[in-house]
């Protein structure tokens, strides 16, 4: 199955498909069961395979995700890049809800309760976290952005919590007192298992929701309303994500290639 897909995408909360004419394959990983089958069809040309993260009927919670299996999964099948979109809150008063955030960082508060590593020995293996998002990725993801003519930020840093409880006051604002301009449930480990495994990670965050409602004067977020925004806003994600497919060259010529090799002793 080395070349079923190259490109894969991980669908979030609200987004459980993306493609038409599409093969489902069930896949088997060392890591255990995935999400769900990986559907694969054709865009533009391209190869695409879709996950859903939390399964087509949303039954996994944000930290019961099989992160590793499903990452293990769309590299078995020959993905170069990942793209992964989701849901997310603002922390500050310029990310409205209804913008795109490209993060370029993540800070990880998931208190260590997730399998965030392949590494595991007994080869020791340092990847470095600094630079996890392909810069390469995110530039063509901003012009396609750009000429669609959608209301983005170019760079964010999203602090990952562990769900599924929402942030209390108290913490919503401790993370916006940091500058940090993003709040998800989902973007580790993934992000990070994806640039171990040699592949370009972009992440897309739809904002939804003003989370706890400090910056944005308004009521807590809720799962009813982030599902509102985001649903009213998938079409614009799907015209990005075709965009970005159409447009991305067929080699990886970014460093994330050889992440691997240049993390090892």
């Amino acid at each position: 199955m080395d070349n079923l897909a190259t490109l894969g995408i991980f669908g979030g909360s609200g987004f459980y498909g993306f493609l038409d004419d599409i093969k489902e394959y069930t896949i088997e990983t060392p890591y255990g069961q995935t999400s769900d089958k990986i559907a694969v069809g054709t865009v533009g040309g391209k190869k695409v395979a879709f996950m859903p993260r939390h399964g087509k009927n949303h039954h996994l919670v944000p930290h019961s995700v099989n992160y590793r299996a499903n990452v293990w999964a769309m590299k078995s099948i020959g993905c170069k890049r990942v793209i992964s979109p989701c849901a997310a809150g603002s922390l500050q008063t310029h990310v409205e809800p209804g913008h795109i955030v490209f993060c370029d960082q993540f800070v990880d508060w998931t208190n260590g309760q997730r399998k965030d590593t392949f590494f595991e020995g007994p080869v020791v293996t340092h990847v470095s976290a600094a630079e996890t998002y392909c810069p390469d990725v995110r530039e063509l993801a901003i012009k396609s952005a750009e000429n669609l003519g959608l209301k983005i930020h170019k760079t964010g840093t999203v602090v990952v919590i562990n769900g599924p409880r929402f942030s209390t006051k108290a913490e919503s604002k401790f993370f916006t007192n940091q500058g940090w301009e993003v709040i998800n449930m989902t973007q580790y480990p993934e992000a990070y298992l994806v640039k171990e495994m040699d592949m370009c990670p972009l992440n897309i965050s739809l904002i939804t929701d003003y989370d706890a409602g400090l910056v944005g004067d308004c009521e807590p977020v809720s799962h009813g309303a982030v599902m509102e925004v985001f649903k009213s806003n998938i079409d614009n994600l799907k015209k990005l994500l075709y965009e970005i497919i159409v447009n991305l060259p067929d080699a990886q010529t970014c460093k994330c290639v050889n992440t691997k090799e240049s993390s090892r002793f």
